[in-house]
């Protein structure tokens, strides 16, 4: 079986596939499980044509090795695979073009166009890196360098062939290098086109050694009598001293060629008028032989855009296969967005991954085995790379955010916590890191001058940042609320300077944001504000308090005998502490002095909770046994009033009046008058004579 043929029966498989997976029947989780093993195998069906077209058979690829025309048992012909081109001078540049370009069209010829291979093809391709190590590709994008090169490369080749060449000796050789006219032109250093520079990726090392700096400002040029094709000496890097086809000769040689084309050979070629041919011809891919290619009808050869027709079919084939397994695939891992499962969501994201994994072997497979050639040819590279790379920024800017979200699903954070926000404030940061980064290197694979590009943002991040102040200010003011930790999501408390018994400066906080932190009131109002301001603001968070503090007066009436009094005090001490609610083992209930109508008592203790409507319950529980106390002790509570008596006025007691007036007078006769202070004597001697507690308590010694 011809390897041309293992393509059709991959696509039949994977149509049949995709039909399967539209119109199949996915009920239920056994279903779910299902449609993800068909679409894995859809998947591996579509990579099988990428694979199978790696892989050929070995004996053909050892028949290959041999030469057609050595006769067996004969001395295989001497071979020096790693012998360097001989780029020293413009003769030698001219000669080593027009040699390997010869070997490379005989090889083509005689092996590679019956019966091709991957290893004949493999060969082919290092034939034509050699041929473009002889080019300047310095200008050209290092993602299109590959396409463009073989395209010029093909194009001098016919256009020397064609045109008449001053002898051999006439073209400086290694001796009248010196004699030459030194160049003046632009000299592209790295600092200021970093897009030319090696960058892994390329086709070859040859293709990696064009993207040095070619240094032109001290270096010598040799152009060929009545024509514009230039050959230049490289100043620096890692071609230096070489001479090579010229950068505006690289870019004129489709020029050219168009303007010689009519010309007839001025030498032999092993493939005639192969520029004309290679817009139907595939010479570089092994499915297709160039022999059948031959045998297609006219109109399948026929020339659109430089591309045959039947290029076109299997490009626009290939695209649009493609382009259904992406929707059907997307449309497939749209049904779990919804899943409760983290894991199962992350499905999401197999669409970027298959187009990372699989757009830039699928461009280089149709490269290879279509033989994109001209514009087409580098807008297939370029278009690749560019939605190889978009799907690389949108994996880092979404995928570190999920996996965040797995984490802090997984782990106790809560998911409006300032902790989750750090942790999403991370991801994303990640994200723009990786998508800036991504964004770099597209734009140096697409030949932007990158320091330019690294300046322009240095600027532009300045830029940002002073119109982002504010932003800025409330990001840092998040950090100080990470590192404090006044509050957390939950938390009941107090906020500002002027925070008064109206509670209208509290609330509870429903999230801490990286920019605001949102409080809900207790008329159940909404207060935003910036982390700037509320990292500085004075904060009484509630909700950590082991203990609430309960703290009333109690107003008894003026009536209350001081034997009620003590009855009740005792007696609401002992409720306070049987009740288990309260902390204290010696609760705060004492006699707190006169009102202007009321005998006072304060009541003060420590209840066990945090939370607030439950300390009010408990408070309210309190009360009530209060209550029911002050009227089982047979006083009441007062009320502001004033009470007028109406009786005779019998005057003070004269005989008291005598008595303290006559202690006074001792006092004085014996210069024992306490006034203003005690004396140390008296002090010594009036030191505990007051019983307490009072006389009749247990603990009373009088």
């Amino acid at each position: 079986m011809s390897a041309g043929t293992v393509v059709l029966p991959g696509f039949g498989y994977l149509l049949g596939i995709t039909v399967f997976v539209l119109t199949g029947p996915t009920r239920g989780q056994h279903g779910v499980r299902v449609r993800l093993k068909w679409i894995g195998l859809a998947c591996l069906l579509f990579l099988s044509p990428l694979v199978l077209g790696q892989t050929t058979d070995d004996s053909k690829s050892r028949e290959a090795e041999q030469p057609a025309d050595r006769a067996p048992g004969t001395e295989p012909p001497r071979n020096y695979p790693l012998d360097p081109l001989d780029l020293t001078s413009p003769r030698a540049t001219i000669t080593s073009f027009l040699a390997v370009g010869d070997q490379m069209g005989q090889f083509a010829k005689e092996q590679f166009w019956g019966d091709p291979s991957r290893e004949l093809a493999q060969k082919l391709d290092e034939k034509q890196a050699r041929v473009r190590r002889m080019l300047d590709l310095s200008r050209i994008p290092p993602a299109a360098r590959a396409d463009v090169g073989n395209d010029a490369a093909i194009y001098l080749y016919e256009v020397l062939s064609r045109i008449e060449l001053p002898p051999l000796e006439e073209i400086p050789g290694r001796e009248e290098v010196g004699s030459l006219a030194t160049v003046v032109s632009e000299t592209d250093t790295p600092a200021e086109k970093p897009g030319t520079r090696a960058l892994p990726g390329t086709d070859s090392k040859a293709d990696a050694a064009q993207g040095q700096s070619k240094g032109v400002a001290s270096s010598v040029s040799w152009t060929i009598p009545h024509t514009d094709i230039t050959l230049v000496r490289v100043a620096e890097g890692a071609q230096g001293g070489e001479f090579l086809f010229s950068a505006e000769t690289v870019a004129r040689a489709a020029d050219f060629y168009q303007r010689v084309r009519h010309l007839p050979y001025r030498r032999q070629v092993p493939i005639p008028h192969y520029a004309d041919m290679r817009s139907y011809l595939a010479m570089r891919g092994w499915l297709v032989p160039p022999e059948l290619i031959e045998s297609f009808p006219g109109w399948m050869k026929r020339s659109v855009f430089r591309q045959a027709v039947w290029k076109w079919t299997a490009l626009i084939g290939v695209f649009a296969l493609f382009v259904v397994i992406l929707f059907v695939l997307q449309r497939t891992v749209a049904r779990f967005r919804a899943s409760p499962n983290l894991l199962v969501r992350l499905s999401r994201f197999i669409v970027p991954v298959v187009l990372v994994m699989v757009i830039e072997p699928l461009s280089a497979f149709l490269h290879q085995q279509l033989t994109l050639t001209d514009a087409v040819g580098g807008g297939v590279s370029l278009l690749a790379e560019v939605v190889s790379y978009l799907a690389m920024a949108w994996l880092a800017w979404a995928l570190p955010s999920a996996l965040m979200e797995i984490y802090i699903n997984r782990s106790r954070v809560q998911g409006e916590s300032l902790d989750a926000h750090l942790l999403r404030f991370i991801a994303r940061t990640v994200g723009i890191v990786g998508v800036i980064g991504v964004a770099f290197l597209l734009t140096s694979r697409l030949g932007a001058p990158l320091y330019s590009l690294l300046a322009g943002f240095g600027i532009g991040g300045i830029a940002i940042a002073l119109a982002m102040r504010g932003s800025f200010e409330n990001f840092i003011g998040s950090l100080n609320l990470f590192g404090d930790k006044p509050v957390r999501v939950g938390d009941f408390c107090r906020y500002g300077e002027d925070s008064g018994d109206d509670f209208q400066r509290a609330g509870t906080v429903e999230s801490i944001g990286m920019r605001s932190t949102r409080l809900r009131g207790i008329d159940n109002s909404l207060t935003t504000i910036p982390n700037a301001d509320f990292s500085q603001m004075h904060i009484v968070n509630y909700s950590t308090r082991r203990y609430m503090l309960l703290r009333t007066v109690l107003t008894l009436r003026f009536e209350t005998t001081e034997d009620q009094l003590r009855y009740l005090l005792v007696t609401i001490r002992e409720m306070l502490v049987g009740h288990p609610r309260v902390a204290d083992d010696e609760p705060s209930v004492r006699f707190a002095g006169f009102g202007e109508s009321a005998l006072l008592v304060e009541l003060r203790v420590d209840i066990t909770t945090n939370e607030y409507p439950e300390f009010r319950a408990i408070c309210e529980d309190i009360y009530f046994r209060v209550f029911r106390i002050v009227r089982r002790s047979g006083t009441d509570f007062a009320f502001p009033s004033r009470t007028v008596y109406f009786t005779r006025d019998g005057g003070i007691d004269v005989e008291q009046q005598q008595v303290a007036e006559a202690h006074v007078r001792e006092w004085a006769a014996a210069q024992q008058m306490p006034f203003p202070y005690f004396s140390a004597e008296q002090r010594a001697a009036l030191h505990n004579t007051v019983y307490y507690p009072p006389e009749g308590s247990p603990d009373s010694e009088g």
